[in-house]
């Protein structure tokens, strides 16, 4: 059985080495081969040469890929590159920064391996450690998810968070995807709610922990993307 890992990055040259380092050396808790795909999105600040550096060493070799863009377009867009690459049986992604450890990915394998789920998702509301940061993107969260609720008939508690594993066979059937931006996270949800409610798929949460980062240390989302996320709830529900 065969991880991918797929990592979107845009101006991170502080945390990347770091993180791919966690992520080749996370003791998953299982025999699961793993595969990095690391798409760069048109960094300026450094963080390319580092890829580069780390791609062709000794260290990563046979396990780490990273695909460049020469513009920046955006989370989604980074991602559909990416996916285009996995090889994997379970896809899962990671953001470039340090707010998530990949060390939760052992329930969310567990979950997958021992119960045959076919998503998982992580979730900053059950209980485990998070860092007390913004009430609005908090609020922004819980109006989101709740529509998603709604709309789709689900019971997510976090949709905008960046851990989400999956089988392979299910992102075949969901991709490729149309949001370029973080209304990424509406499209993919709103496409597994779909699958769930049609075909039954299994679809699972679980507890992470949690280490947000302040706007000075590097978050990029913004009160826009919120905005635009409502726009996006209803796109994926009514029209496409």
């Amino acid at each position: 059985m065969k991880l991918s890992i797929v990592i979107p990055v845009y101006n991170e040259r502080n945390y990347i080495e770091k993180v791919i380092r966690n992520v080749k050396e996370v003791d998953l808790g299982y025999n699961v081969e793993r595969e990095i795909i690391v798409v760069d999105d048109g960094s300026t600040d450094g963080t390319r040469e580092i890829l580069k550096e780390l791609e062709n060493s000794d260290e990563f070799k046979g396990i780490l890929k990273v695909i460049f863009h020469e513009k920046n377009m955006g989370k989604g867009g980074a991602l559909n590159t990416g996916f285009n690459y996995v090889t994997g049986d379970i896809v899962v992604i990671q953001d470039a920064d340090l707010e998530y450890d990949p060390r939760d990915w052992k329930e969310m394998l567990r979950l997958i391996i021992e119960r045959n789920a076919d998503v998982v998702y992580g979730s900053r509301f059950y209980g485990a450690s998070h860092r007390v940061l913004y009430f609005y993107h908090f609020l922004g969260n819980k109006v989101i998810t709740y529509l998603i609720n709604i709309l789709f008939n689900m019971t997510f508690s976090d949709i905008e968070v960046c851990y989400k594993m999956l089988k392979r066979e299910i992102l075949e059937k969901i991709k490729p995807f149309k949001s370029k931006d973080f209304g990424f996270e509406v499209e993919i949800t709103a496409k597994i709610s779909k699958l769930a409610n049609k075909e039954g798929i299994s679809v699972y949460e679980t507890q992470i922990n949690y280490y947000g980062r302040t706007y000075k240390e590097g978050k990029k989302i913004t009160w826009k993307d919120g905005i635009k996320a409502l726009w996006y709830i209803i796109k994926f529900r009514f029209i496409d």
